[in-house]
């Protein structure tokens, strides 16, 4: 989610950013050493106690994973302020084994620490095609967000009545910042996750998935466990603390579950009637919603929002908008719950289909944001999504390239959402077959389903299901900091034009218009002589679906 309000007067102003110098631990967080890939996870079962008073989380996180190669050594990753506490290996997998109680067929590991990063040592070679149970007990303080979700960590807030009201939020960060994981987003657990938290009693744990059950711990403390049945983002892995209530609903076989604090029951009841038509939308343009298993949830926090699979993070205060601002500036931005759509739309473009590097997070972010847009086509009608599209220009700074360096934990810049979704809406008219863009969308969606994916595949998907060649449309947005501009003049009674953009040999159809007559013209890199008849004086315009700059 992470999406920041940006008020940009010139949307095609180019800054030159210096180039990043990368560190030891940049690469330890976003490489993919063979520590890292000799081994692939299957599932977490995490295991936790948080003490709201004294910020304290201590437990474990058993992870279950498939040696891919022969190794004595992996990486698992955990935020240096974190104490690692003992690391064992199991014979076999015992669930819900007591905090304190290492009684079963286990041996201690030794373990190095760098950085955020801890490399664990075997005291015998793991076979290639073996599955191996590592229990990773671990306790800490773990750091607190300034300003939740735009940077990471836990927010320990209390709600209206002074009880506590705790959330987490990790994107980009890193998970490992409150639990040990393969922090990458090159691997989830196939088999998904348990998530237990014990929390005082009187207080509920929401996390992702299904809820299996709590149980009465000693000391007035309460465990919450949840189970997930999908592959699940590491950065989606949640909990979310406070008082909740829980309001359940059923809309045409899919299981609808609201937690939110108890004195907000009755606007909530009222106010997330706007999912039904969402998922009729989404459903409809994407595909069935892809962790029907696991349900969906929306989890009131004390943050915005953020795109927990399953458990979706709402803080949006129940108003229409952003925090009752468009940020469109158009007036259509506030016909709908920005929050309850935008990240909702994280379950097919993110969730279920993820970046391998968050490098090339566009294709969450991107997508998502375009399915703000396909939402408000639904609802309200083309006219009213292409208003709101076009007023997301103003959003766009121009900064930096939207893919971002790989293997440094390096995002690009954040216009990969505005910008991002654009570059689709100019996509779909570039295509100019509605029939033919939204079967390449829901393809795109179901194809992918539960997918872990890189720019260069969603570059081949489209050009391949196109019929086009897209690449160096796709390349010029998504590489360059400037956007493609048109250039045309009138010579001899004729029009010519031509592109200039940073990408070489750069194609793009586009549609204009001749004194109020349709006309699609192909630019390339040279100038073009067209059959067109002009007048210096003839009015031309240049359709504004196409995001670009006219000369």
């Amino acid at each position: 989610m992470k999406y920041l309000l940006l008020i940009v007067t010139a949307f095609f102003t180019v800054t030159q950013t210096s180039a990043q110098t990368y560190t030891r631990k940049d690469s330890l967080h976003g490489g993919l050493r063979f520590e890292r890939t000799c081994f692939d996870v299957l599932e977490y079962d995490l295991n936790i106690k948080i003490n709201p008073d004294e910020k304290y989380i201590s437990g474990s996180n058993w992870i279950t994973f498939k040696v891919v190669e022969n190794t004595k050594r992996i990486q698992v990753d955990l935020f240096e302020n974190m104490k690692v506490d003992s690391i064992f290996i199991l014979n076999k997998p015992i669930k819900y084994l007591a905090l304190d109680s290492i009684h079963l067929p286990a041996k201690k590991l030794n373990y190095q620490r760098e950085y955020n990063t801890v490399f664990v040592d075997f005291p015998e070679e793991l076979e290639k095609g073996s599955t191996e149970h590592l229990a990773f007990y671990y306790s800490g303080k773990p750091l607190e967000a300034k300003n939740a979700p735009w940077d990471g960590g836990f927010v320990f807030s209390k709600d209206k009545a002074g009880k506590p009201f705790i959330g987490v939020a990790v994107q980009g960060t890193g998970a490992s910042l409150w639990y040990p994981c393969k922090d990458s987003q090159s691997d989830e657990p196939d088999f998904g996750a348990s998530i237990k938290v014990a929390v005082p009693n009187g207080l509920m744990n929401v996390s992702n998935g299904r809820f299996i059950g709590s149980e009465k711990l000693e000391n007035n403390f309460t465990r919450w466990d949840w189970e997930v049945n999908n592959p699940i983002n590491n950065y989606c892995i949640t909990l979310n603390i406070g008082d909740y209530v829980h309001i359940h609903d059923n809309y045409k076989g899919l299981d609808l579950d609201y937690y939110v604090l108890s004195y907000n029951e009755e606007k909530a009841r009222k106010h997330f009637e706007e999912v039904k038509p969402m998922m009729d939308c989404f459903q409809s343009k994407f595909g069935e919603y892809p962790f029907k298993d696991d349900g969906y949830k929306l989890v009131e926090t004390p943050y915005l929002g953020m795109e927990h699979q399953s458990a979706v993070a709402y803080g949006n205060k129940y108003l229409k908008g952003y925090l009752g601002s468009d940020l469109s500036g158009t007036g259509v931005g506030l016909l709908f719950d920005f929050i309850t759509i935008h990240e909702s739309g994280h379950e097919w473009f993110g969730n279920s289909i993820t970046s391998k590097d968050i490098a090339d997070m566009w294709i969450h972010e991107g997508f998502t944001q375009y399915s703000e847009i396909v939402f408000i086509e639904c609802e309200f009608g083309y006219e009213k999504a292409m208003q709101y599209a076009n007023g997301l220009r103003q959003n766009v700074k121009n900064d930096k390239p939207i893919i971002g360096n790989y293997g440094v934990n390096s995002e690009g810049s954040g216009d990969m959402y505005p910008k991002g979704a654009l570059l689709l809406n100019t996509l779909r008219h570039v295509i100019n077959n509605d029939e033919k863009w939204w079967k390449l969308l829901l393809d795109y969606s179901t194809t992918f389903k539960h997918k872990i994916i890189d720019t260069e595949t969603v570059i081949a998907f489209f050009n391949k299901e196109s019929g086009m060649d897209l690449t160096s449309i796709f390349n010029q947005y998504l590489r360059h900091t400037s956007i493609p501009k048109l250039e045309y003049k009138i010579t001899k009674n004729r029009l010519e034009f031509k592109w200039k953009t940073d990408e070489t040999n750069f194609s793009m159809p586009i549609d204009i218009k001749i004194n109020g007559k349709s006309k699609r013209i192909y630019p390339v890199n040279a100038w073009v002589k067209s059959d067109f008849k002009v007048k210096a004086s003839d009015k031309i315009e240049v359709s504004p679906n196409f995001y670009i700059i006219k000369n």
